[in-house]
């Protein structure tokens, strides 16, 4: 399950969404070291969003001990929606994400980040409560899936006028295998609970 939860992670944290692209036009205006500031603030503000995440999973899962079959599908069900956004995508337009590149912005933006937000609900619920035996456990999975987080957005900015050039001319065969990750990740989360 481990594997299916980092490909997962992996797969939506480097993929493009809000955070990824405006530390690549960030990158590309102000350069790296400004630009890192933004990405903190992401990273934190993604911290913040997985563990009330956590937290309201956990009550979810009190209150209704059942639940995690359920939220196993829901979650798959979304994966598989956002593997074929992903793969259908025709991409993104970087002059409308005009914002600041500061800590608060970046941090702030996962709150109204539906990604984010999604993220946060469905791979706690799907990868992290279910298989956590204790609190150390869950504290653990959710920094590290919060370094994932981080990480794809500080690579876009530390590698944006790159990717730019690599989406531009390969946009469609990358965002086609991500979308497979995605499919795979969820395919093999379902397998997990039907066997």
């Amino acid at each position: 399950m481990i594997v299916s939860m980092l490909i997962y992670a992996f797969v939506t944290s480097f993929t493009p969404g809000p955070n990824n692209i405006m530390a690549m036009v960030f990158t590309n205006k102000y350069g790296v070291k400004q630009t890192f500031r933004f990405c903190l603030g992401v990273g934190i503000g993604f911290l913040v969003i997985l563990c009330l995440s956590g937290f309201f999973n956990l009550i979810l899962y009190q209150v209704m001990p059942k639940i995690d079959w359920v939220m196993a599908f829901i979650g798959a069900g979304y994966m598989i929606y956002l593997a074929v956004k992903i793969m259908k995508s025709k991409g993104g337009d970087d002059e409308t994400l005009d914002r600041y590149n500061h800590f608060i912005p970046g941090m702030l933006l996962q709150f109204i980040n539906p990604k984010a937000i999604l993220y946060g609900l469905t791979v706690i619920s799907t990868f992290v409560l279910p298989y956590g035996q204790s609190n150390m456990q869950y504290m653990l999975l959710t920094l590290i899936l919060a370094i994932i987080g981080f990480l794809g957005t500080f690579s876009w900015s530390l590698f944006g006028s790159v990717f730019k050039r690599f989406l531009t001319l390969y946009q469609r065969p990358f965002q086609f295998v991500m979308g497979l990750l995605l499919m795979y990740s969820a395919i093999s989360m379902i397998w997990s609970y039907v066997m």
